[in-house]
């Protein structure tokens, strides 16, 4: 009888033990995803530092995701809904 309750627990490790490996890759696979993405993202911005056009690329960044403008700047909206 305790070598049958032995048997069954050692098979129920198993199952749960698989099922954690698999999820564990799954995990690894995603982050290893992320880090190929950083790394895109930081040749990019290595090769726009490497090439000097910093400024070019801060007022980019600044129009485009901060929404700032020039002194003096104005911007027209079209609100036609075109």
């Amino acid at each position: 009888m305790g070598l049958v309750c032995v048997c069954i627990y050692l098979c129920v490790s198993l199952v749960f033990a698989q099922i954690d490996i698999v999820s564990k890759r799954q995990q690894l696979e995603n982050l290893t995803q992320q880090v190929a993405a950083q790394e895109a993202a930081n040749t990019e911005l290595q090769r726009t530092l490497d090439s000097g056009d910093e400024a070019a690329y801060m007022e980019r960044i600044a129009r485009d995701k901060l929404g700032y403008v020039l002194p003096g700047e104005h911007i027209y909206v079209d609100m036609s809904g075109d």
